[in-house]
């Protein structure tokens, strides 16, 4: 068992706590969504109409994902500065107190009966407080300063499987909590709440009881000479090249998992709120999936290898997701994308080496902000484009995602090649 002081030290339970709450608020925003939409589109129609309902839900979520992506850059570059200051908390604390309060929105509006169009003030608090590119930064910030280069990959993947088995572990319980109700309480109150409870723990243990691990100078000084010693080292070309093979594959997965959370409530397959908590438990079950895969992998292939590897798996996955008529088809599809939560935390580690440990924080803020702008055009375009092709084809999508994961694969093999290049050429020098 650790000791009280170490164990002050750790930023795992934060990370386990606020995803676990995280979970509960998707399972209720993704069931309260549905309800509402379906109650507006049948006022209008005479007939109930099963893709005016889709489109409802498809549009809500285009502007609700927009304005969680756009609202945050600004504050999240000043946040991800304060936090390169030295006042590493800050860019954890701030984004957890927005989570919070737009927790307490949909509380809101389940207790209230408010619109749900009221969740879009919601996000923008959240947005406002830096969101998530800022509080994941920031802890990725610090688990790249207290690691070193050649078990930082690990480490960060180790963060990942926290955050994973927490989602699994909400998602699988969420469900049958939002169902819970009394004369008293609507249907999804204790879920959210205890959202909401959760939030204002992780809020509570991170202000008070939360202790800043300290970075000796020998090792801050390690992790910035880092970057001289390998081949990796600064490299203006592989920096872009990681960043255009993480935005691409950040267009896949995000485009395709925004139109997955409504593809879910359409026949065939028409999910419940039970359902809908297995499907996303699913989900964070390749966290898991992923972190066995970089712990065995990693010991015979290279970094580069990981992440097209990972690339691959999602691509298969996804493309089999267009096809998915039954519940157990999706499970199958998901089966596939075992690997896709790989290439992430490994890009991360590969950026974090070309850099000093002074600019982790605005390196890897960078890289979440170019998701979140590259988010402003293709959350509306794949939407748009489920809308169109729901009558003949509505796993059109999917397709599109599995195809723009292989031209992501295109940049990180260029880097591999030019790392192999550059290690032949040091082994010339060495000779």
């Amino acid at each position: 068992m650790l000791p009280l002081g170490t164990l002050r030290k750790r930023i795992e339970p934060v990370v386990l706590c606020a995803q676990i709450a995280s979970a509960f608020f998707d399972t209720g925003l993704q069931m309260v969504v549905k309800e509402q939409c379906a109650i507006a589109t049948d006022a209008l129609n005479p007939i109930p109409n099963e893709d005016s309902r889709q489109k409802a839900m498809s549009n809500f979520y285009m502007i609700y994902n927009m304005l969680s992506k756009f609202v945050p850059i600004l504050p999240a570059i000043i946040l991800a500065r304060v936090g390169d200051l030295g006042y590493r908390k800050i860019p954890i604390v701030i984004p957890l107190v927005g989570y919070l309060v737009s927790r307490v929105v949909l509380l809101l509006v389940i207790v209230m009966e408010l619109p749900v169009q009221a969740m879009f003030g919601g996000v923008v608090v959240h947005g406002l407080s830096g969101g998530f590119c800022s509080y994941w930064a920031g802890v990725m910030a610090l688990v790249s300063l207290t690691s070193s280069k050649e078990d930082r990959s690990l480490h960060m993947m180790q963060m990942e499987l926290v955050y994973g088995i927490a989602g699994l572990i909400g998602s699988l319980v969420s469900g049958h909590l939002f169902q819970l109700y009394s004369v008293d309480f609507k249907q999804g109150t204790l879920l959210v709440s205890l959202s909401v409870f959760l939030y204002f723990v992780c809020l509570i243990y991170t202000i008070f009881i939360f202790l800043m691990p300290t970075v000796s100078p020998s090792a801050q000084e390690r992790n910035e000479t880092n970057g001289i010693d390998t081949p990796y080292s600064k490299n203006i070309l592989n920096i872009l090249l990681l960043f255009a093979g993480g935005i691409l594959y950040d267009v896949a997965v995000g485009g395709g998992m925004e139109i997955l959370m409504t593809f879910e409530m359409k026949e065939p397959l028409n999910w419940n709120a039970t359902q809908v908590g297995y499907g996303n438990a699913a989900g964070f079950l390749v966290f898991l999936t992923s972190f066995l895969g970089v712990m065995v992998m990693s010991r015979w292939v290279s970094d580069v290898t990981l992440i097209i590897i990972g690339m691959v798996s999602f691509a298969a996955g996804i493309y089999f997701m267009a096809f998915v008529t039954a519940t157990y088809m999706f499970y199958l599809a998901r089966a596939l994308t075992l690997f896709a939560l790989i290439p992430m935390p490994t890009i991360r580690a590969l950026l974090s080496k070309q850099v000093n440990g002074s600019s982790y924080g605005i390196t890897l803020i960078s890289l979440q902000l170019s998701f979140k702008i590259a988010s402003l055009a293709y959350t509306p375009i794949y939407t748009k484009v489920y809308q169109a092709t729901l009558d003949w084809f509505p796993g059109f999508v999917f397709t599109l995602s599995s195809i723009i994961t292989v031209f992501a694969t295109i940049p990180v093999s260029m880097v591999g090649c030019r790392a192999g290049r550059a290690d032949g050429y040091e082994r010339i020098l060495g000779d």
